[in-house]
């Protein structure tokens, strides 16, 4: 049974020891993120999934963990292992950095939601907001991110399971297929919404929300 869903940007940068000095750009997005997780496990999960897009494998669990290192940070976020990617490595950051010592899942496909579970979805937008962008600008970028803006803020699944995969990937927005799996665990679900942020500081669409069910 998912209690509560909460859905967070995955960039190195939301680590302030990863891109410090950054706190009039970024600060915002992460506050909001603590927040989210805040509110995910104010619902006394038994166990918290953290989604994201990442190679196919088996799902993990709290003995996993992941590095920043490569990003030139000094950062263990999770378990003793460093076998996570990315988006799951900032799941497991956002996780420790909210107290979270409870147990953990980490999946990069559809994970099993047996039990009082809550779901970390880390999903970017797109990246092609502007043209100092990684991707340049693409002009379809901000539509396409306001559909993903509407669908978690009015708390509805469909709309996330109705995203075009085909458009996601020419707009770079790798948090897509997390999000549509979101909707299809959620699918059917009465969802009280709440829109945290909605914005692309450095040209790449950030969302923060929660779901409570």
């Amino acid at each position: 049974m998912i209690l509560a869903a909460a859905v967070c940007p995955h960039p190195p940068a939301l680590l302030p020891e990863v891109s410090p000095g950054t706190d009039a750009e970024l600060g915002p997005v992460r506050r909001a993120a603590d927040e989210a997780v805040r509110a995910l496990l104010d619902v006394a999960p038994e166990r918290v999934v953290v989604l994201g897009p990442g190679p196919s494998a088996d799902d993990l669990d709290e003995d996993a963990g992941g590095s920043l290192a490569a990003y030139g940070a000094a950062v263990h976020a999770g378990g003793p292992t460093t076998v996570l990617p990315l988006s799951l490595t900032i799941g497991a950051w956002l996780l420790d950095r909210a107290g979270w010592t409870g147990p953990r899942t980490y999946s990069t496909g559809r994970p099993d939601v047996d039990g009082r579970v809550a779901l970390l979805v880390m999903a970017d937008g797109s990246a092609k907001r502007s043209l100092q962008a990684p991707g340049f600008l693409d002009e379809r970028a901000e539509g396409f991110d306001a559909s993903i803006a509407a669908a978690l803020a009015a708390g509805d699944p469909e709309a996330l399971t109705a995203l075009d995969l085909g458009l996601a990937e020419e707009l770079a927005a790798g948090g897509v297929p997390a999000l549509r799996t979101l909707g299809e665990l959620t699918k059917g679900a009465d969802v009280t919404a709440r829109l945290r942020f909605d914005a692309a500081p450095l040209g790449v669409g950030y969302l923060v929300a929660d779901w409570v069910l």
